[in-house]
């Protein structure tokens, strides 16, 4: 995509035309749902929200917190899990929000993180599964998992299957994993767990793992029916994040600058996620995949092959166990 825009921005009247096509688009955005005139309240419910010191995780965390919710932000970075613990509170009102260190490549430490959790936490009643990484360079985990699909894919799972029990016994409860609309270019491989014949060229590790995001999800729903939680996958749209964080100078430059007239803000690329988890409009639906704009959408065909999704899940479950 970088070419593109390079070559569009190369040309004054074209790079004036694109700004005030951009401009118009954002002035003229508007979800179909806005949190702003839902009624909903979370008071005496309990969510935990990963990667919930910054950008979409912390506008999710902060949404929570103004209803009335006993949040937990799930952070890798204890200093800037302190930043956004004190500004939430602080916006909020709400002094009933906690850190809790979670770094999701590491099982190790999504176990430490559940087992603690299910010593001091009565109740779970959302779990949003937001953090995630893109553009890092390959790399394998003490554990011996590619350390992108660690993060993004498996350290999720992991954490959603050892609070299980804990939602089921909160029902009605809601999961939403964070995905992505790029699910549709990744490929299912078993072997890119272990960072085997894997490309990483540009985004491509990160749109496998968010395919067997929405994927396991969807044979999760498919568990849990019955048992009162429901499980979906969202798109948050294309967000001015700091998931860029691990690019090249020259990406992250491209893309700020095309992001300012064009892409969504952190806040505006919650809006989906926390529609999903509250929303009154999405009690007890499951199984299925949001887009930016809170609309049901069929994913990717991979992601709505049932056969494959239970071979998927099983997989995650024996590789995960093992470690």
């Amino acid at each position: 995509m970088s070419w593109l825009w390079t070559d569009l921005f190369s040309h004054p009247v074209w790079a004036v035309s694109a700004v005030v096509l951009g401009l118009v688009v954002r002035s003229q955005r508007r979800g179909s749902w806005d949190p702003r005139t839902c009624t909903v309240q979370l008071r005496g419910k309990t969510a935990i929200v990963t990667g919930g010191n910054t950008g979409i995780g912390k506008f999710i965390a902060l949404d929570f917190a103004q209803r009335g919710a006993r949040v937990i932000l799930a952070c890798r970075n204890e200093a800037r899990g302190n930043a956004a613990l004190k500004e939430i509170q602080e916006r909020t009102g709400n002094t009933n929000v906690h850190l809790r260190l979670l770094d999701t490549s590491s099982l190790e430490s999504i176990r430490a993180f559940a087992d603690k959790i299910i010593k001091e936490e009565k109740a779970l009643h959302i779990l949003v599964n937001n953090a995630g990484v893109s553009g890092l360079p390959r790399g394998i985990t003490k554990e011996g998992l590619e350390v992108t699909f660690a993060t993004n894919h498996l350290g999720p799972f992991l954490l959603t299957n050892l609070l299980i029990d804990l939602m089921k016994c909160s029902a009605p409860a809601r999961i939403v994993n964070v995905a992505s609309v790029t699910h549709w270019k990744g490929v299912v491989n078993v072997s890119h767990f272990r960072g085997e014949n894997l490309t990483n060229k540009m985004d491509s590790v990160y749109n496998h793992t968010k395919l067997h995001n929405v994927i396991c999800t969807n044979e999760l729903a498919r568990r849990l029916q019955g048992t009162g939680v429901t499980a979906n996958s969202v798109h948050p749209g294309v967000v001015m994040t700091e998931v860029m964080r691990h690019y090249s100078l020259f990406v992250r430059f491209l893309f700020n600058l095309i992001g300012m007239f064009f892409f969504k803000s952190a806040e505006e690329g919650a809006v989906s996620p926390i529609y999903c988890a509250i929303a009154e409009e999405t009690e007890g639906i499951t199984g299925k995949y949001f887009d930016s704009d809170c609309s049901l959408v069929l994913p990717a065909p991979l992601a709505r092959d049932a056969a494959l999704a239970t071979k998927d899940f099983e997989i995650c479950e024996q590789l995960t166990s093992k470690l």
